[in-house]
C-alpha cells in the first residue's frame, strides 16, 4: 500500500485526497481494516512495562523476606536441609502469588484504560459513524466540533469558525483560528499551519471535517519525546493506599518491636537461638501486611469493573473512596433525569398554539425550514429508513420537519449554508446563513432560548405578514412560552431575516434585527428509573439537586413530578435562576443553596459557584456536565461526572466518572457501589488484620509461657494459606441491606471507624487465645508433637471460619445466608485443602512435623475453629441494640 506521504498544508483539498486514496465519503470497511494493519492502531506508545521475572525478583526486596531467606541458607550450612527447603519453597510461593496479585492488579488498570477509550466520528462508506479513536487509520474522513480533542493530525477539508486550543502542542495559550482553504508554504512552522489539526489539541469553537494524514508515534505530539498525555492516567495510588501504607509503618515497627520480645524472651528461657531467630523473622514475615495495598488495588479494580457494567466508567480509582462519601449531586437535567428523547408536541406561530400546523402558509414553511436546517444533525437513509445522528433536541425537530414533507438533505441543496455562529451555553442560540439558488439575497435561521431571541427580534411574522413587534405581541408569546413550560415543555424560540451577500462581512450585525416566527414546545419525560434514584438519595443521606438551562417553569414541573423539591414547604423558595445567583454575592449563595433544589436558566460559571456554596459548608459534591463550558465546574467538584453519550472529549477528560448512559440512576447505582467497594475493603483490613494479630498473640503469648506451639515454617505456611483467597473473596462481597440507608461518612472519618479498631484487636485476641486453648489441651492430652500438629491446623482453620464473620460487622452471618458469597466459599475450600494436603501426604507432613489427627483431635479442632463464630455473633448482637439505642 504506497500512499504519498507529504507536507499536507501545503497541498490542496484535491491533491491530499489523492495522495492518500480516499474520498470525501471515506474509506471502505475493507480498506480501513487493511489499512489498520499495515500502520498499526492510532495510540501513543507508553513505556514498557516490567518482565514477569522483574515483577518476580521485586518479592524479595522486603527485608525481612531476605532475612528469612539468608536463614534458610544457613539451615543448609547446619545440616537443616529439611527446613531450608520449606522456608525456600514458602518464599519461592508467596513470591508467585505477589506476581499473579500484581499481574491481576495491572492487567484490571488496563482494562480500565480500554473503558476509558474515547470515540471519533468517522465517515466509512459515506455513513457517519463512532469509532473508537485507536482503529482510525490514514484516509478517514473525521468531523470535529467544539468540546472534541483531535483524534489524530487532521488536513482540514471543510471548517467552520474552527478554533483550537494546540497549547498541549506549542505551547501557545490562545486558541488557533483555523481555515480549511488556506494553501500554505512548506516552510511554514508548525504554529502557523491553519489548514491543519494535530492530534490531543482540542476545539474549542466552529466545528469541521478533515482527512487523517498521521496517526499514533507519526503524529506531530507523538514525536514529542516529553509527550504529556491529555487523558489523565488510571491512578492507582488512592488517599486510602496512603493511608493504609501509613497504618502499615507503624504495625511494623510494633510487629518487630513484638518479634525482638519473642526473640529475647526465649534465649532467656534457653530455647535454641538459631529457631528462635527463625521463629522472630516469621512472625514479623507473616503478621507485617505488605501485602495489603496490593489485595485493596484489585479490590477496587475489581469493583471498577462492577461499576463499568452497571454503565459508570471510572476513571481515577482514588474516586472510589470519594464516590462512597457523596453527599449532594448536582445533576443536568436534560438527558440524565429525563430521557432525553424529545418530541415535538405543541407549536405557537400565527398568534395560534396547537399541537401541529395547522397551515401550510410562509410562516409555517420558514419555521419547518428554520428547524430542518438550523442544526448540525445527519440526516441518513437506512433501508429508505431515515437515522437522525446528533443532539436529541435538535433531532426532533429535523424529524417533525422530516414528517412534514422538509427532507434536510434535499432543501440543503438549494438552501445552502455559507456561514455559521454555533451554540454555546453562554450564548442560548445558533444561527446560521444560507445562500439560495438564482437570488443575490442570504437567509438568516436563528434558534435559541425563548428570553434570548425575542430580545434579538425587532418584528414578527403573522398570516404571512410582517409587522414589529410590539408589547401586545410580546406578552402573547411569553404567555404561549409559560402556558407550554408550565406542562413540562422544553421550548425554544426560530427567527430569522434577509440580508445582502455584503452584511455577511459584519458578523456583528447577522443576529440583529431578526424576524419572530414562532416557538416550538418538546416533551421530554422523566426516566422511569430517576424516581427510584431519587428516592434511593434521600433514604442515604443523599441531596439531589436539579442544574437546567431550561425555563424555571419547565424544570419546577420535572423537579416536582420527580419529588425533588418538598412539597410541603414553599416551592418558590427551592427554586433559583442564572440572574437570581447572578445578584448573590458568595456568603448569600452559600446560605441560599441549603434550601434550593433546583436552579433554572443557568450557565456553566453558575454551576462553579453552587459548587463551591455547597463545598463552602464541608459537603463532598458530584457535578454532572456534557458541555466544554463544563470542565472548571467538573474540575472543582469532588466527583466530577462526564456525559458519555452527549458529554465531550473535554468533559470526559476532566471527569472522575463517565456515565455510559447519561442516567442519573447510574450516578446512585455508583454512589451504592462505591460505598459497597468501601466497605468490602474495611472487610478484607478487617480480615488480614485481624488474622496477624492472632498469629502475633499466639507466639508473644506462647513464648512468655514458654510454650513451643509453633515451628517457624508453621506461621509461614499458615499466613500463605489462609491470607490471599478469603482476602480477595471478602471484596467481592454483595452490598449490605442498609448500604444506602445510612448517611454518608464524614471525608474526616478514619478507616478505622465505626468499632472496627475495636473488632480488629479483640477478634485477634480472641483467635490467638482460642488457638492457645487448643494447644494446651492437646498437650494434657496427647503428645507434644500433636498438639503442635493441633495448634497449626487450629490457627490456620479459625482464620478461614472468621472470614464468614467479617462478612459484616453488624448483621448477623445468619440472617445474611451463611454461604451466600459463593467466592468466600470457594476460598474456603481451596485454602482448606492446601492445608489438609500438608497433613495428609506423608513426606510433606515429615517435612512440616507434624503427626496424623485422629477423629477426636479433629472435632476439638473445628469445634474450637467455629466458637469463634457465636462469639462474634453475640457482640453483634449487642452491637445492633447500641446502634438502634
Amino acid at each position: 500500500m504506497n500512499l504519498n506521504f507529504t507536507e499536507f498544508y501545503s497541498k490542496d483539498i484535491e491533491t491530499t485526497l489523492e495522495n492518500l486514496k480516499t474520498s470525501l465519503n471515506g474509506l471502505s470497511y475493507q480498506e480501513a481494516e487493511e489499512r489498520l494493519k499495515v500502520y498499526g492502531k492510532n495510540v501513543i506508545e507508553e513505556g514498557k512495562k516490567k518482565s514477569i521475572f522483574a515483577l518476580f525478583m521485586e518479592q524479595f526486596k522486603n527485608v525481612m523476606v531476605l532475612v528469612l531467606f539468608a536463614a534458610a541458607i544457613i539451615s543448609i550450612l547446619l545440616g537443616e536441609a529439611a527446613d531450608a527447603a520449606i522456608i525456600l519453597a514458602v518464599l519461592l510461593i508467596n513470591a508467585v502469588f505477589g506476581v499473579v496479585q500484581e499481574l491481576k492488579a495491572e492487567k484490571a488498570i488496563d482494562a480500565l484504560k480500554k473503558l476509558n477509550m474515547p470515540y471519533a466520528k468517522v465517515y466509512r462508506d459515506g455513513h457517519l459513524m463512532q469509532i473508537k479513536t485507536d482503529e482510525i487509520v490514514v484516509g478517514d474522513i473525521i468531523e470535529i466540533e467544539a468540546g472534541d480533542i483531535v483524534p489524530a493530525d487532521l488536513r482540514l477539508i471543510e471548517s467552520f469558525n474552527l478554533k483550537i486550543d494546540e497549547s498541549a502542542l506549542t505551547g501557545e495559550s490562545v486558541p488557533v483560528e483555523k481555515n480549511a482553504n488556506d494553501l500554505l508554504a512548506e516552510s511554514t512552522p508548525l504554529a502557523e499551519r491553519t489548514n491543519m489539526a494535530f492530534m490531543g489539541t482540542i476545539v474549542t469553537y466552529g466545528r469541521a471535517k478533515g482527512v487523517v494524514v498521521s496517526t499514533g508515534m507519526k503524529t506531530e505530539i507523538g514525536k514529542i519525546a516529553n509527550f504529556v498525555n491529555l487523558q489523565s492516567a488510571i491512578d492507582t495510588k488512592t488517599p486510602l493506599h496512603e493511608k493504609l501504607e501509613e497504618i502499615g509503618k507503624y504495625l511494623t515497627v510494633g510487629i518487630l518491636a513484638i518479634a525482638f520480645i519473642v526473640f529475647v524472651t526465649g534465649l532467656l528461657y534457653k530455647r535454641d537461638v538459631f529457631e528462635m531467630f527463625l521463629t522472630a523473622v516469621s512472625l514479623a514475615v507473616a503478621a507485617i501486611p505488605e501485602g495489603l495495598p496490593a489485595v485493596v488495588t484489585i479490590v477496587l479494580a475489581i469493583g471498577v469493573q462492577r461499576m463499568a457494567k452497571r454503565n459508570a466508567i471510572i476513571r481515577r480509582l482514588s474516586s472510589i473512596e470519594t464516590l462512597g462519601r457523596v453527599e449532594v449531586i448536582c445533576s443536568d437535567k436534560t438527558g440524565t433525569l429525563t430521557q432525553n428523547k424529545m418530541n415535538v408536541v405543541k407549536v405557537y406561530c400565527n398568534d395560534n398554539l396547537s399541537e401541529n400546523l395547522e397551515h401550510e402558509d410562509i410562516v409555517a414553511k420558514t419555521l419547518l425550514r428554520i428547524m430542518a436546517l438550523c442544526n448540525d444533525v445527519k440526516l441518513d437513509l437506512v433501508d429508505k429508513q431515515p437515522q437522525f445522528i446528533g443532539d436529541p433536541t435538535e433531532i426532533a425537530l429535523v424529524k417533525f420537519a422530516y414528517e412534514k414533507g422538509l427532507n434536510k438533505n434535499a432543501i440543503e441543496k438549494v438552501f445552502k449554508r455559507v456561514y455559521e455562529i454555533p451554540f454555546d451555553s453562554v450564548r442560548k442560540m445558533m444561527t446560521t446563513v444560507h445562500e439560495v439558488k438564482n437570488d443575490e439575497k442570504l437567509l438568516v435561521f436563528s434558534k435559541g432560548a425563548v428570553d434570548v431571541i425575542i430580545n434579538k427580534c425587532k418584528f414578527i411574522m403573522v398570516n404571512d405578514e410582517i409587522l414589529p413587534l410590539d408589547q401586545n405581541m410580546y406578552q402573547k408569546i411569553i404567555q404561549a412560552n409559560k402556558e407550554m413550560t408550565s406542562n413540562a415543555l422544553r421550548v425554544l424560540a426560530f427567527a430569522y431575516k434577509e440580508i445582502d451577500k455584503n452584511e455577511l462581512e459584519n458578523k456583528n450585525t447577522i443576529e440583529e434585527n431578526l424576524i419572530f416566527i414562532g416557538l416550538v414546545g418538546m416533551i421530554d419525560p422523566p426516566r422511569k428509573e430517576a424516581y427510584e434514584a431519587v428516592e434511593i438519595c434521600y433514604q442515604a443521606g443523599i441531596i439531589p439537586v436539579m442544574i437546567t438551562g431550561d425555563h424555571k417553569d419547565t424544570a419546577l414541573a420535572i423537579a416536582k413530578e420527580l419529588k425533588i423539591i418538598d412539597t410541603s414547604k414553599d416551592e418558590l423558595s427551592q427554586v433559583l435562576i442564572g440572574t437570581e445567583i447572578e445578584k448573590l454575592d458568595d456568603q448569600q449563595l452559600k446560605e441560599k443553596v441549603k434550601e434550593v433544589r433546583v436552579y433554572a436558566r443557568v450557565s456553566p460559571e453558575h454551576k462553579l459557584r453552587i459548587v463551591d456554596a455547597w463545598k463552602s459548608h464541608g459537603k463532598i459534591v458530584a457535578m454532572t456536565g456534557d458541555g466544554v463550558n463544563d470542565a472548571p465546574a467538573l474540575k472543582a467538584a469532588d466527583i466530577g461526572i462526564g456525559m458519555g453519550i452527549t458529554g465531550t472529549d473535554v468533559t470526559k477528560n476532566v471527569s472522575d466518572v463517565i456515565l455510559a448512559d447519561d442516567n442519573f440512576a447510574t450516578i446512585v447505582a455508583a454512589v451504592e457501589e462505591g460505598r459497597k467497594i468501601y466497605d468490602n475493603i474495611r472487610k478484607t483490613i478487617q480480615f488480614l488484620l485481624s488474622s496477624n494479630i492472632g498469629e502475633v498473640v499466639t507466639l508473644f503469648l506462647a513464648t512468655l509461657l514458654n510454650w513451643v506451639v509453633l515451628y517457624p515454617i508453621h506461621i509461614l505456611w499458615v499466613n500463605l494459606v489462609t491470607d490471599t483467597f478469603p482476602a480477595l473473596a471478602l471484596g467481592m462481597e454483595k452490598a449490605e441491606s442498609d448500604v444506602m440507608k445510612r448517611k454518608p461518612k464524614k471525608t474526616s472519618e478514619n478507616i478505622f471507624a465505626g468499632g472496627l479498631g475495636f473488632s480488629i484487636l479483640y477478634q485477634g485476641f480472641l483467635k490467638g487465645l482460642i488457638t492457645l486453648l487448643v494447644f494446651f489441651i492437646g498437650n494434657k492430652l496427647y503428645d507434644h508433637k500433636t498438639a503442635i500438629t493441633m495448634t497449626f491446623m487450629t490457627l490456620s482453620l479459625i482464620q478461614l471460619t472468621h472470614a464468614y464473620n467479617v462478612r459484616s460487622n453488624i448483621n448477623s452471618l445468619f440472617k445474611m445466608g451463611v454461604f451466600s458469597n459463593k467466592y468466600l466459599n470457594l476460598a474456603f475450600v481451596a485454602s482448606f485443602l492446601l492445608q489438609v494436603v500438608v497433613l495428609i501426604v506423608p513426606p510433606l507432613r515429615e517435612l512440616f512435623k507434624l503427626s496424623y489427627l485422629n477423629f477426636s483431635q479433629w472435632t476439638i479442632i473445628i469445634l474450637a475453629s467455629i466458637s469463634i463464630i457465636p462469639i462474634v455473633e453475640v457482640v453483634k448482637y449487642f452491637t445492633r441494640h447500641f446502634h438502634k439505642e
